[in-house]
């Protein structure tokens, strides 16, 4: 399994929430993820008082990886949203713990 990060972070703190849920509806109205993007887990984590956040997309493959990857630069939102991508890092993942099945 492979982790693509990417960190972000909010021009400004006070729209986190505003960051969130715009996120989260856009995960949730859909019926998986966007085209071009093979990723089989999606984990946002957020600093509430910094304004920073990260965005963990975990792959099967290399290749799905990869394809991801191209597809997620693609899709960055512009700075004028409100949040500014500071920096793309991949990862071979070595553990994964998960209480869910499968």
């Amino acid at each position: 399994m492979y982790a693509r990060v990417a960190i972000f972070e909010a021009a400004d703190p006070s729209r986190m929430q505003q960051n969130v849920d715009e996120i989260r509806r856009e995960v949730e109205s859909s019926s998986g993820p966007p085209e071009g993007l093979p990723a089989k887990e999606f984990i946002l984590l957020t600093d509430r008082e910094s304004g920073k956040t990260l965005a963990i997309n975990l792959f099967e493959t290399e290749d799905d990886l990869r394809t991801g990857d191209a597809t997620l630069n693609a899709m960055s939102p512009p700075a004028s949203e409100g949040m500014n991508r500071r920096a793309v890092e991949t990862y071979e993942v070595a553990i994964h713990v998960s209480d869910t099945p499968g």
